[in-house]
């Protein structure tokens, strides 16, 4: 039996809304309720099912499942006796991506990038989406589908290049520099002023990769694709923190950038506080992994208005905000996974609120 997902990034990320299985043989007769699903849930915290299979179909030999949508990133399972079929991650044979037709794969100057581009004539804006720490790697397409993101913002403007570059894994797995990180206590800890070293040099938004990225944009500039007025830089996470560190290495090529739920550590930090003449609208949960996270932050903000910068912007999302787009609404789930799931704000920017897509792409540099 062959089996597709079809899968959309939505708010929560990557979800399955339909399950396609290529039976050998004669299909019997089925209905919503011969299918059973096991770990499907519809919430950021995995603790909401979904009701079931909502309706069947088959054509000839092919059996189609259609769901509410459930988040595939949890270890699943949607069974059928009748079929004598327990459908998992480990068993699908092919994932179907909504408009992942839209971004190209495209391996240059020793990085991995998927890239959007407009059917219009002239240099268009381009966007830089960094994405956060749980889609480095090598296939060259997590970065689409870890989160909220890419897909959105080349549906909300069809006339932007959109570059989705994917980081380095390095050396270490995402589990285990997760383990480095809880070697130290607390791995959301701010470490400003630290000499430990929380994170491994060649994993992630390296210098040394975002600087690649910025000179693959350069060449686009150089052919004429790009207009070199506006090019734009937004990332959540891992990927805010690149916004800030991409900014410092290339300043002269963003117009404006907008960096969300940046991690704060002894690099970071001292960047945003001395951060370049580049406008840049941060944003961030009330409570982000961590307590005292937004307050250093507003440190580095209130640093950089003291010197007169009317350029930047600081919004820290409430929990009525955050509980409007179903982020920290489960009462049941432990503090920890609590500050977990108001890392997510990026859903928030990704809907515009607060207008900062409107105010980065407002930008044009002099």
């Amino acid at each position: 039996m062959k089996i597709t997902l079809h899968t959309a990034v939505l708010d929560f990320g990557q979800m399955v809304d339909e399950i396609r299985m290529e039976v050998d043989g004669t299909v019997p007769e089925l209905k919503p309720e011969d299918f059973l699903c096991k770990d499907c849930y519809c919430n950021l915290s995995a603790t909401q099912p979904i009701p079931g299979v909502k309706e069947v179909k088959v054509e000839g030999n092919v059996v189609s499942a259609t769901t509410d949508p459930f988040l595939y990133r949890i270890d699943f399972s949607v069974s059928c006796e009748k079929l004598g079929v327990t459908v998992t991650k480990k068993n699908v044979d092919k994932i179907e991506l909504y408009h992942e037709e839209l971004f190209r794969p495209v391996v240059e100057n020793g990085c991995r990038y998927r890239i959007y581009e407009p059917n219009c004539y002239g240099p268009r804006p381009l966007i830089l989406f960094l994405h956060g720490g749980g889609a480095s790697g090598e296939d060259n397409l997590q970065q689409l589908t870890d989160t909220l993101g890419p897909i959105k913002l080349a549906e909300r403007c069809p006339d932007m290049y959109v570059m989705a570059p994917q980081a380095p894994a390095g050396s270490l797995s995402m589990e285990e520099m997760f383990a480095k990180m809880m070697s130290h206590g607390d791995p959301y800890k701010v470490l400003i002023g630290s000499d430990t070293d929380n994170a491994p040099e060649d994993r992630g938004w390296t210098r040394d990769a975002l600087g690649r990225v910025c000179d693959v944009i350069r060449k686009m500039i150089a052919e004429g694709k790009v207009n070199p007025k506006r090019v734009y830089c937004i990332g959540g996470s891992m990927g805010g923190f690149g916004t800030i560190k991409a900014v410092s290495i290339a300043p002269e090529l963003f117009a404006a950038c907008a960096p969300i739920c940046p991690s704060m550590n002894g690099e970071s930090w001292p960047i945003l506080a001395n951060f370049p003449d580049v406008p840049a609208y941060i944003s961030t949960a009330y409570i982000d992994h961590q307590v005292a996270r937004h307050a250093y932050i507003m440190r580095a903000v209130q640093a950089l208005w003291d010197k007169g910068r009317k350029d930047i912007r600081y919004t820290i999302f409430t929990p009525e905000e955050l509980a409007q787009y179903g982020i920290g609404v489960n009462p049941d789930v432990s503090t920890k996974d609590l500050y977990a799931e108001l890392h997510n704000s990026w859903i928030m920017v990704m809907h515009n609120e607060y207008c900062i897509l409107d105010w980065m792409f407002s930008h044009e540099k002099k």
